[in-house]
């Protein structure tokens, strides 16, 4: 099992999840975090700490979040990996209560 980054991480990108995993499994996109779910150890020491509740576990996905499980797979063999906190984006407060953002998601 694996945890997943979802949609609400779209356009925030915040980073307080990194620091805390013990096996460095957090990629970087443009406007998005993903987990690489072959390195996650499903420790969940990374779901309490993200601000805007967008990371689950992959037996809670809801259906219209199922398709994150591939998008993390698929980005986190592109993306660089991340291993510590950064600053969110100056307009990532802006995007933390809007839904449906998967439009949004860059590459």
């Amino acid at each position: 099992m694996t945890f997943v980054v979802t949609e609400s991480c779209i356009k925030c990108k915040y980073t307080d999840c990194v620091e805390v995993c013990p096996v460095d499994c957090f990629y970087e996109g443009p406007n998005f975090l993903a987990i690489n779910p072959d390195e996650c150890i499903d420790c969940a020491l990374c779901e309490p700490e993200c601000p805007v509740s967008a990371i689950v576990s992959e037996d809670d996905l809801k259906p219209d979040q199922e398709l994150f499980l591939k998008i993390n797979r698929d980005k986190s063999a592109l993306w660089p990996n991340i291993t510590e906190r950064k600053d969110a984006p100056s307009d990532a407060d802006d995007w933390k209560e809007i839904k449906d953002k998967r439009q949004y998601l860059a590459d």
